[in-house]
């Protein structure tokens, strides 16, 4: 196993510091890692920033006679070198603990441009590509090896970029929106609304939500879109809870008090459409509606989020929020991970680390199936049973990762899970498995 980083042109050698072995499809290398649990289970959050720890880098022999080449582009500079330079932290730390001897790891830049890294893989002999990030840098690497037809597992979540050699393992909020709402409908939940921002998020969030209510069975009776400005989102708040219809039904004649007062139109408003309201925005923007919520008469709603929220672990301190829910992937693992990396770097990892260290455990399952010096088998790719790794299982369906999602509950402790994510693929949605 040999882990190399490259900036500006110069290449260093990374040193192993935990040595374990587990190979197959479904392995988890991470050392202490206990299986996610069927039961709800509490966790304290994990509020510290991402920090751009820099890549291991001492020098060691070269192990093995012959390795597989693997590149990992990321930004390990620039405006995004914390969450790259996490990514390849977790992903060097998944090379040392499953004791890799047959695969070489170079981490390329992609802050100084995505082609340029791209063409100097390409050039050193790469036959998969792990990254990149962001997904203008993906176009630009599928321009840059389109003649080469080298995989290329990005971490985008751009479901867009999917097709021929490009797999997208990133977060899907259209999943994640699925299994939410179908939760809901599992407890009682008949009739849905949501707040969506404006934007490309915005829209996968929307389609996601009138889809996945419809087949479950829900209804949709209100949806706002915004844009993302504070000071607009007291009127989508005010227009999402019809509040203006619902203040014309009851303002003609009044409720007169025993002391002979009329009782104000706000007190003698109906409840509003629905029972659950979806905000599709991140954990930061949702409590801003809170008070406007309160105000139009929707503060008893059950509130629902997306995988944005899982990053947010500030929404327990939030009162209102407590009792939300949202879905994302299963978490326990990552903390242990997150534990480990605060211990090796000083510092917590970007959530999105873990696709790093999973994109390492799927290369290493491909064991004997991928010999020495020959292509990187990209067919076993779509192997119906997936893979597992940090963020649970997982498969390619059109070039995307379909992963199996748990439903967490915010409370005043942190966040717990209510509906536990499978541990298999069963010829199913993962989105329908409640």
């Amino acid at each position: 196993m040999t882990i190399m980083t490259q900036q500006g042109g110069s290449t260093q050698t990374a040193t192993p510091w935990a040595r374990t072995a587990r190979r197959g499809v479904a392995a988890i290398a991470l050392l202490g890692v206990a299986a996610c649990s069927n039961t709800a289970t509490r966790r304290a959050p994990v509020a510290a920033p991402p920090v751009a720890a820099p890549v291991v880098a001492a020098p060691v022999p070269e192990v093995g006679p012959a390795q597989h080449r693997v590149a990992l582009l990321v930004p390990t500079t620039g405006g995004n070198a914390a969450v790259g330079q996490s990514i390849a932290n977790a992903a060097n730390m998944a090379l040392l603990d499953s004791n890799v001897r047959d695969i070489k790891l170079t981490v390329y830049n992609t802050a100084g441009g995505a082609s340029v890294a791209a063409s100097r893989a390409l050039a050193d002999g790469n036959r998969i590509f792990l990254g990149p990030l962001l997904a203008p840098d993906v176009r630009a690497v599928q321009a840059a090896v389109a003649a080469a037809g080298v995989p290329i597992l990005s971490f985008s979540n751009d479901a867009t970029l999917a097709g021929g050699n490009t797999y997208v393992m990133g977060f899907q909020p259209q999943q994640s929106v699925a299994r939410v709402v179908g939760f809901a409908r599992s407890r009682g939940v008949s009739n849905f609304a949501a707040l969506i921002p404006a934007g490309d998020y915005g829209q996968r969030v929307s389609s996601a939500f009138v889809r996945a209510v419809q087949n479950d069975g829900g209804k949709v009776t209100s949806l706002e879109t915004y844009p993302r400005d504070p000071k607009r989102l007291a009127a989508a708040a005010r227009r999402v809870t019809n509040y203006e219809a619902r203040v014309a039904k009851v303002a003609q004649g009044g409720v007169v008090r025993a002391d002979g007062t009329v009782a104000p139109v706000e007190q003698r408003l109906g409840p509003v459409s629905f029972q659950a309201l979806l905000i599709g925005d991140s954990g930061t923007v949702a409590p801003r509606f809170l008070p406007a919520l309160q105000q139009f008469g929707a503060s008893g709603v059950r509130l629902l989020g997306t995988e944005l929220w899982n990053s947010e672990p500030s929404l327990s301190r939030v009162a209102g929020m407590h009792g939300s829910w949202f879905a994302t992937v299963p978490d326990n693992r990552f903390q242990q991970l997150a534990t480990r990396y605060r211990a090796k770097f000083g510092g917590a990892p970007s959530r999105l680390a873990s696709m790093g260290y999973d994109a390492v455990l799927l290369v290493h399952s491909m064991g004997d199936r991928w010999k020495i010096g020959e292509p990187f088998p990209r067919a076993l790719l779509n192997d119906d049973d997936g893979f597992t790794g940090i963020d649970g299982i997982f498969r390619f369906r059109g070039g995307v990762a379909e992963r199996g999602l748990e439903v967490q509950q915010v409370g005043p402790g942190g966040f717990s899970t209510v509906s536990p994510a499978p541990r298999a693929f069963r010829n199913a949605q993962v989105s329908a498995i409640n």
